[in-house]
């Protein structure tokens, strides 16, 4: 086996133990239960954002300059630390303090974990290896889930305390990457940012997920259990409905067909009108099942957007600086998240049904963005056709 392949291997089974996440169906509730209010959760979440702003550009740099691995390894040490601070942490401090070393984490590894993906894989197989990747983090979610049923019917402390470990495996993992390039260039800060303000379609596109991706991250993680006690369905549950979205989810798997067949433009913007319908009807519906259905609908939407978006970022770039470019979207991401989670937690003081009808606004935004972004994007592949052609 070459050391690409491998690469690929050990992505998806750090892919998959990082989806171990045995507390995410009681998010929420474990955190009220430590004390924090919605509102402060939606706030701490806006810091975390925030603070992976701040880190973005540093971490993309680091990973062009001194190589992936070095950056991954670092960054998923960073991420098991987190979990035993958010495991120890019993006031709103201590959760804001495990969301900034999470931040320190999460932004090492967004941009470098995709450009070895990306550079590990064949170009044309790149969409496979990315909607494979986003799958095996649905599979690990699955099985965490599953268990965690019989996890909280013990406490809602166990959940937590037992992710600690599978985030303990995925840093022992990453030593077995093999970098995919040299990293002793120079990297050219300027230039990398002039690459990005000069591609500006580009930078409708990022804004355009990145307000999809935090209306439907905060239906599925922390609005979803309020709905749940809201429409009377027991805590005990709670477990098997998560398992059960991850079926949904493990769609991902197949995102690059469903590329093949209907490309880019139509799949976002079906995938899209779906959670903007499914979240405005969240915020009227009362009965257990079809309230189950809309959010599984939203969650299996956006797991097949997730592989399509990294497969877009990536192939938008050109030459080095991989990592630092897809940084600096990150970095304009997050820019935008934080200030839609701030604007979610207010809306959540008004009422958990008018929270849902706020995400339904940012997807219209976001649609409409997407929209924007597909004619430039077309008119970019009609001029490429011309110029193979005329080749």
């Amino acid at each position: 086996m070459n050391s690409k392949k491998k690469n690929l291997y050990i992505m998806y089974a750090i892919s998959y133990f990082q989806g171990l996440v045995f507390y995410g169906s009681i998010a929420t509730v474990f955190r009220q239960s430590r004390g924090l209010t919605l509102s402060q959760i939606f706030f701490i979440e806006s810091m975390l954002m925030l603070s992976m702003l701040l880190l973005e550009v540093p971490w993309g740099y680091f990973g062009d300059k001194f190589g992936y691995k070095k950056t991954l390894t670092l960054s998923y040490f960073f991420f098991f630390i987190s979990k035993i601070i958010f495991y120890k942490s019993n006031s709103f401090l201590y959760f804001l303090i495990a969301a900034i070393v999470s931040a320190l984490s999460i932004s090492g590894i967004s941009g470098s974990d995709s450009a070895l993906i990306y550079l590990s894989a064949e170009k044309e197989e790149s969409g496979k290896a990315f909607s494979l990747y986003a799958s095996f983090s649905a599979a690990g979610f699955f099985t965490a889930s599953f268990l965690s049923t019989f996890m909280i019917k013990v406490s809602l402390d166990l959940p937590v305390f037992l992710t600690i470990f599978p985030y303990g495996v995925t840093f022992f993992l990453v030593f077995f990457l093999k970098d995919v390039k040299e990293t002793n260039k120079e990297i050219k800060i300027k230039g990398s940012i002039k690459s990005v303000l000069t591609n500006k379609e580009m930078l409708v596109f990022i804004a355009a997920i990145a307000l999809i991706s935090e209306s439907t991250h905060s239906i599925c993680v922390f609005l979803n259990g309020p709905k749940y006690l809201e429409i009377g369905v027991p805590i005990k549950y709670f477990g098997l409905l998560t398992a059960f979205m991850q079926i949904i989810c493990i769609s991902s798997s197949k995102a690059y067909k469903i590329k093949d067949r209907f490309g880019y433009e139509l799949s976002f913007k079906a995938l899209i009108a779906l959670i903007i319908g499914c979240s405005f009807l969240l915020a009227y519906v009362k009965g257990r099942i079809i309230t189950i259905i809309f959010i599984a609908l939203i969650e299996g939407a956006f797991a097949i957007i997730q592989p399509l978006n990294m497969d877009i970022q990536n192939k938008s770039i050109e030459g080095e600086n991989r990592a630092t470019i897809l940084s600096m979207y990150a970095m304009f991401g997050n820019v935008i998240a934080s200030f839609v989670n701030l604007s979610i937690g207010k809306a959540s003081d008004v009422s958990l049904g008018f929270s849902f009808i706020f995400c339904g606004i940012l997807s219209i935004i976001a649609l409409i963005l997407i929209i924007k972004w597909s004619k430039k994007w077309r008119e970019k592949g009609c001029k490429l056709e011309i110029t193979i052609s005329l080749k």
